[in-house]
């Protein structure tokens, strides 16, 4: 069989349109939120901005076996499931950055909820202090995100948490400094 010039060039035109649009399509399912944080409380006060980058989110089939995971083996369980999943996206948290390994979008009435995982603590607050805890077993950062009202968003970061599910099923997370990291005005870019 014989190729012309005319040929090959329209199949590589072909591959070339094909991988554009295999590219935009992922790029356009990736979303990106700014927030400003702020922690107040015994370990000191600080502001800091966040941004995050969401490129893949978890079905509902992944949520279930995330939560199989917590419900069988805590914090650690889901940790090692995590680590074994491919980057969900990115997180900056002032100057340090956090690998998010699990990202999972439900609607609302009013928009949406995201609950974003890394499988490493973001930041141990207070580990710095003289009566600090243990580090050990605090191996997951959690991001809640709340956009169901009109204007900016808010949400909650738990830098540093072990996580298990209480006798309703509920998820409950033990943060390591206990204090609350507030996010206001989260913005979707």
């Amino acid at each position: 069989m014989r190729f012309n010039n005319l040929t090959i060039i329209r199949g590589c035109l072909l591959g070339v349109i094909a991988l554009t649009c295999a590219v935009s399509l992922a790029e356009a399912q990736a979303e990106t939120f700014t927030a400003v944080a702020m922690v107040k409380g015994a370990v000191g006060a600080g502001v800091a901005n966040m941004t995050l980058t969401a490129r893949r989110f978890a079905t509902d089939a992944e949520r279930d076996a995330l939560l199989a995971e917590v419900k069988r083996g805590g914090t650690a369980a889901a940790r090692t499931l995590l680590r074994a999943k491919p980057d969900a996206g990115t997180l900056q948290l002032g100057s340090r950055p956090a690998t998010i390994k699990y990202a999972y979008a439900r609607n609302t009435a009013g928009g949406r909820l995201l609950t974003l995982i890394t499988a490493d603590p973001i930041v141990l607050l207070g580990s710095g202090l003289p009566d600090a805890k243990p580090a050990a077993g605090y191996d997951l950062g959690l991001i809640l995100l709340d956009l169901s009202g009109p204007g900016p968003g808010k949400g909650e970061l738990v830098p540093a948490a072990k996580v298990k599910i209480d006798d309703k099923g509920a998820i409950v997370t033990e943060d390591y400094s206990g204090e609350m990291v507030v996010l206001s005005q989260v913005v979707k870019k």
